[in-house]
């Protein structure tokens, strides 16, 4: 319990990011109800990509030969809160079964033999969960928009970071788990630049009118982005790991080059109405600029 406390500590203090076993990998807090209390427990969890809105946990309690607590709690209770270090959400547990638990689990396996130690140890066979967002839209995250389009840059830029080394280290064939970690970002790209041409951009030309041209050429690096998505999930169904690692880096460069280019431009007029939002609004900026960054 000491352990976890530090963890889930450290985890909110740094947006999601923490050192010791859980550094550089995948990694949640899932707070649940619990069964016969009714209190509020939260765990860290280490988890798998599983497309936009949804991922995957598994009950290993590390090879124990009991299912963990907060498996018991939400099987009686599925509502959970889920806090990915950059949004905090609502989701509802779905404990899969069958084939398709077994396929999922397969997944995990095959990403990591550990899954399958894990489950060999403990005499059971290990629950697949999946955490399902329970309402449509962005979650909850940061109310400012600066530091929501921060954090949401961040954590596209970590999970291309941890890509880039699954790719590397995927040998002679793509598994069926890194396809689905990169569509799922492939997905989460493009609703990020859908909700930023469609809301965020509109939005700042009618309040600064000279920006057309800056804002017209981020648009232009959405579509080329756009294209590089395109060309990556045509690989992955080609299956060709060489391949894969050529699209990955090439979209690593070009969406590194624009997160910091629109950075360079966005921050600044972000912080304006930021300032501006508080002086009309008592101290909250406004939240309609936030929303397209999530």
């Amino acid at each position: 319990m000491d352990f976890n406390r530090q963890i889930i500590e450290e985890f909110r203090a740094n947006g999601g990011r923490v050192g010791g076993p859980f550094e550089g990998g995948r990694l949640l807090l899932l707070t649940t109800t619990g069964a016969r209390t009714g209190a509020p427990h939260t765990t860290p969890l280490g988890y798998l990509p599983d497309g936009v809105g949804r991922v995957l946990v598994i009950a290993s309690a590390g090879g124990a030969p009991r299912n963990p607590a907060w498996f018991h709690n939400l099987v009686a209770n599925p509502r959970v809160r889920v806090e990915s270090g950059v949004f905090t959400y609502e989701a509802d547990a779905v404990v899969l079964e069958g084939g398709e638990r077994d396929r999922a689990f397969a997944r995990a396996v095959e990403a990591d033999p550990g899954w399958a130690e894990y489950e060999a140890k403990s005499g059971r066979t290990l629950p697949v969960v999946a955490l399902v967002q329970a309402a449509p839209g962005p979650p909850g995250g940061p109310e400012s928009p600066t530091a929501m389009l921060l954090a949401v840059h961040g954590a596209f830029r970590s999970e291309l970071e941890l890509i880039r080394k699954e790719v590397a280290a995927s040998g002679a064939a793509v598994g069926a788990q890194l396809r689905v970690n990169c569509l799922t970002l492939c997905q989460g790209l493009g609703h990020h630049h859908m909700g930023e041409d469609q809301q965020m951009f509109p939005l700042l030309e009618r309040r600064h009118p000279e920006l057309a041209k800056a804002l017209a050429e981020l648009r232009d690096e959405h579509e080329v982005i756009s294209g590089l998505l395109d060309e990556l999930r045509r690989v992955l169904d080609g299956g060709d790991p060489a391949s894969l690692l050529t699209e990955v880096e090439r979209l690593t460069t070009a969406l590194e080059a624009h997160l910091d280019h629109e950075e360079e431009r966005l921050l600044p007029l972000l912080d304006a109405l930021e300032f501006q939002g508080r002086g009309a609004r008592g101290g909250r900026g406004p939240g309609s600029a936030a929303g397209p960054g999530r």
